[in-house]
This record gives structure tokens, C-alpha cells and sequence, in this order.
């Protein structure tokens, strides 16, 4: 019998040393929600732990995530006003915008920003475009996807993630970026983003939920695997720097399939409802906290993606410090 493997199990030090997985705090993203409003800083019930917050006190949660060793944040939008047409998402004083130079004018080069390029949050009716009676056309609301993406550039984010799942719009937005001269600002496409339930709590926090039907006639079915990597295709055609799958753990066959077919980062979105299980598990004594976060992104991690999106993105860098995990 050889003993080697249960001797190197048996320290450790050298169990960290023999690791295949490896976390870091700079590959992780966390969300932030921006409020229209004065003085937000609003807990959200659904999302244990999270804020809305308004412009002007949107530095307090990125200041906090900067002394647990997070410096990357993907940005979301709650106006106060609603159209048909989402026109304050591409607004010079859009929410987005706002917090985007509030941030940047504080923080400087300190901060990586990431913003959400979608209307769902600003349509009247909760859908991800312009409609036609009860559809949405994908044309028309690729030239307000590009345009949202182009305000965004210009008030300061250094990313933009389109997560609207319209055909062409990676290929529209790269051109909208380039003609405007922002053609070092990448993209990160939610390439096989799917029709979910596990999105619930979010849609509680951005106020986004459809106001009829739902998002499967453009968001992914979820039986589909072998669909998911011909949209990660098309967005690798179409210019994509990062794909990106969501949501992460119920998905991680299709992050392995992205990683082994495709040479660009892949990054997985831990979503709202993956976070608020944890949660409310642990609150009702069913599981342990801690060990199930550190555990989850681990899998992601394993699975091949290189960033993550999370919630516990504070909480994970710690643990990560503590050698826990990385």
C-alpha cells in the first residue's frame, strides 16, 4: 500500500501547497445596487447582507469592500422613473452615470467598475427591450443597449456587461464603443444567461420583474446546453473579451463546456437566489454558513471559471486571507 496521499492529506500546509484550486480576492466581482434618491443606504430584505444605495452614499459600501480586499464592482440601476422605452438608462444623469463619477471621482484607479447594460430595470413594462405588442424586437433595442453602454464609458466605467441576451448586441456595442473612442473598455457578455428561477431575490432588489409574461422568448431554456456554447460562439465572433454564465452552480457543467472550448476568461455569476439559500439555510440551522460559501465558490472555481460574481464577495476575500480557501 502506498501511504504518500494520506500523509499529504494529513498537514495542512502542504494540502494548501498541493492545491489544483486556487481563489484569489482580484478575481472577484461584487454587486452594487444604485438608488435614485438622497441619503439610501436601504438593507435589502430579500438579500440578507445587501444595500441599495444612492449616489451619495454609494462610496460607504465600496469603501467597506475595499478593507475586506474587494475592488471590483459590477453596478445596477433603481430609477425613479419608468418608460416605455428605458430612456434613463443611457441618461446623462441616469443612476448608473451617477454613481459611476460619484465612485470614480472618489476612489479614482483604486476601483475596477462593471456596469449592467440592460433595460429591464428601466421599462415601464420589466422586459430586457423596446416591445412590439407583447415581444420584444431585437433590432430596435439594440441601438438603446449600445447607447446605455456608450453613457456608461463616458461617465466612467471601466467595463461594460450587457445582460440582455438580444441577438448582435455584443457585436453592436463593441461598434458603439470604438466609434466613440472607447476601445480599450472590454466587454463581458451574459453569453448563456438563462430563464431562471433562481433570479427572484434580485428582481426584489432592482425592482426589474416582468410586468407580464416572462423573459424566455430571448433568455436561455435550461435544458439547452449545447445552445448555451453556440451563443458563447457568436459572442466570440462578435468581439466578446470575458463570457460569462449565469447563474453559476446549478450551471457548472456549461462553465467547464465554456472553459474547455473557448480561449477567453470565463466568469460566473453567483445570483440572488444561490446567495438567499445559503442564507436562509444557515439562519435556520440546516447548514453552516461559512463552509457552504467557502465550498460554493470553490466548485465555480474548480468548474473553470476565473471570475466570479457574488454577493459574498467581501466575505469570500476574507476567507481567503485566512487561508481557508485559496
Amino acid at each position: 500500500m502506498i501511504e504518500r496521499p494520506r500523509r499529504l492529506r494529513a498537514n495542512k500546509q502542504i494540502r494548501g501547497l498541493c492545491r489544483e484550486t486556487r481563489l484569489s480576492a482580484s478575481s472577484l466581482i461584487l454587486p452594487l445596487f444604485a438608488k435614485n434618491g438622497s441619503n439610501i443606504k436601504s438593507e435589502i430584505p430579500s438579500l440578507d447582507g445587501q444595500y441599495q444605495y444612492s449616489a451619495d452614499r454609494i462610496c460607504e459600501g465600496v469603501e467597506r469592500s475595499l478593507e475586506a480586499g474587494v475592488d471590483k464592482f459590477l453596478l445596477f440601476g433603481l430609477p425613479d422613473h419608468k418608460d416605455e422605452h428605458g430612456s434613463q438608462a443611457f441618461a446623462y444623469d441616469g443612476i448608473v452615470q451617477r454613481a459611476l463619477r460619484e465612485i470614480r471621482s472618489r476612489f479614482q484607479d483604486e476601483v475596477y467598475l462593471v456596469t449592467d447594460v440592460c433595460m429591464c430595470e428601466y421599462t415601464s413594462h420589466g422586459h430586457c427591450g423596446i416591445l412590439c405588442g407583447h415581444y420584444v424586437d431585437n433590432d430596435r433595442t439594440l441601438e438603446v443597449l449600445a447607447r446605455t453602454a456608450v453613457s456608461h464609458a463616458r461617465a466612467g466605467a471601466d467595463m461594460v456587461a450587457p445582460s440582455d441576451m438580444m441577438d448582435g448586441r455584443v457585436a453592436a456595442i463593441r461598434a458603439a464603443l470604438d466609434e466613440n473612442g472607447f476601445v480599450n473598455t472590454p466587454v463581458m457578455a451574459y453569453s448563456a444567461k438563462f430563464a431562471s428561477t433562481f433570479y427572484g431575490p434580485f428582481r426584489d432588489a432592482a425592482g426589474s420583474a416582468p410586468a407580464f409574461g416572462d423573459r424566455r422568448s430571448y433568455q436561455m431554456d435550461p435544458h439547452n446546453g449545447r445552445e448555451a456554447m453556440r451563443e458563447c460562439e457568436l459572442d466570440v465572433q462578435e468581439g466578446a473579451d470575458i463570457l460569462m454564465i449565469k447563474p453559476a452552480m446549478p450551471y457548472l457543467d456549461l462553465v467547464r463546456a465554456c472553459r474547455d472550448r473557448f480561449d477567453l476568461p470565463v466568469a460566473a455569476y453567483q445570483v440572488s437566489g444561490e446567495y438567499a439559500m445559503i442564507k436562509a439555510a444557515a439562519k435556520a440551522g440546516l447548514i453552516d454558513e461559512y463552509g457552504v460559501m467557502c465550498e460554493s465558490a470553490v466548485s465555480i472555481f474548480r468548474a473553470g471559471a476565473d471570475i466570479l460574481i457574488t454577493y459574498f464577495a467581501c466575505e469570500l476575500a476574507d476567507a481567503i486571507r485566512k487561508g481557508d480557501i485559496g
